[in-house]
């Protein structure tokens, strides 16, 4: 049976060290959102904080817009 990967960022590329997607990549999302089910606000105060160090390691290579749609806009509530 195989084992379960996490789906986490490969840095300083911000690739999924599994499937190679610019992360947080659709695992990631679903881990993520089943991780803070509770606690929304939590999870974008620490996507926010991924959000800081990504714009930092890319260092210009993706618009502010880019990685804020990356990052934040999918996990907001609906």
């Amino acid at each position: 049976m195989p084992r379960y990967r996490p789906h986490v960022a490969a840095r300083p590329s911000w690739r999924c060290r599994v499937c190679g997607a610019a992360w947080p990549c659709s695992p990631a999302r679903l881990a993520l959102l089943g991780e803070y089910r509770e606690n929304r606000t939590g999870l974008l105060i620490y996507l926010g904080g991924l959000m800081y160090d990504a714009a930092g390691d890319l260092d210009g290579q993706a618009p502010p817009d880019v990685l804020a749609d990356r990052f934040l806009t999918w996990a907001r509530s609906r």
